[in-house]
């Protein structure tokens, strides 16, 4: 059984440290946290009606030992992110999922947010689509964010986070984020990791997916954030 819903637009973060400076290209489509809530809902009631829920605590402990940094602090967010596997591009993306024409182009993101500049990013033509691997999650990865940019004015990237069910995948659509011609970072976005946690021993096995619409994008240094660290 495969969950999915109509596309939801994202909110703009949870946090309000996470300022934006005047101008940046890019922009997030956001509505009432209300219908963020009840997107999970839809999520809950209709994905797992058959299935009962085992167990009620949520954990907030860190689900690996991965590296963390402030890859955005420049931008005023001072929260520690970890880089998700392959997210930056730069070697083998084995367990990504391409479609579409997705691939490893050269360019990246010129700040540096991994430590250093890299020479990669992931091109994503119309249509396109990617899908990072499966990896673990729970109340402790509420938001992630990453680096993007357009090569046409009406281009976006659609952003779905994959979770794995007893009943089989479930897609949450996060959201369209519009982009503009010059790489910058995406403001931070819900995993809806603590809802779906809650369901799965307090932990929940999930991947991001990229969807460019309108239009070619690309992306580069996929984080996510660990609050609870």
């Amino acid at each position: 059984m495969f969950c999915s819903f109509p596309i939801a637009a994202t909110p703009g973060g949870p946090r309000s440290h996470a300022s934006e400076p005047h101008g940046q290209g890019v922009r997030s489509r956001s509505v009432a946290a209300a219908f963020t809530l009840v997107t999970l809902l839809l999520v809950l009631l209709g994905c797992f009606s058959a299935t009962p829920a085992s167990a009620a605590l949520v954990s907030t402990a860190a689900c690996n030992e991965a590296g963390l940094s402030q890859p955005f602090l420049r931008w005023g967010d001072a929260s520690s992110y970890e880089l998700l596997p392959g997210g930056d591009f730069e070697g083998s993306l084995a367990g990504w999922t391409l479609s579409g024409g997705a691939q490893a182009v050269a360019g990246s993101e010129p700040y540096g947010a991994t430590g250093s500049v890299g020479s990669h990013s992931l091109e994503l033509p119309a249509g396109a689509s990617a899908q990072a691997p499966f990896t673990c999650v729970n109340a402790a990865y509420p938001t992630f964010r990453f680096f993007a940019r357009n090569d046409s004015l009406l281009a976006s990237v659609l952003v779905q986070v994959v979770y794995q069910t007893p009943v089989g995948p479930v897609a949450l659509p996060l959201g369209a984020v519009a982009l503009s011609g010059a790489w910058q970072p995406t403001l931070p976005m819900l995993t809806g990791s603590v809802a779906l946690g809650a369901l799965s021993d307090g932990t929940a096995q999930a991947a991001l997916r990229f969807t460019a619409l309108g239009g070619s994008s690309q992306i580069d240094d996929v984080f996510v954030d660990p609050r609870m660290h």
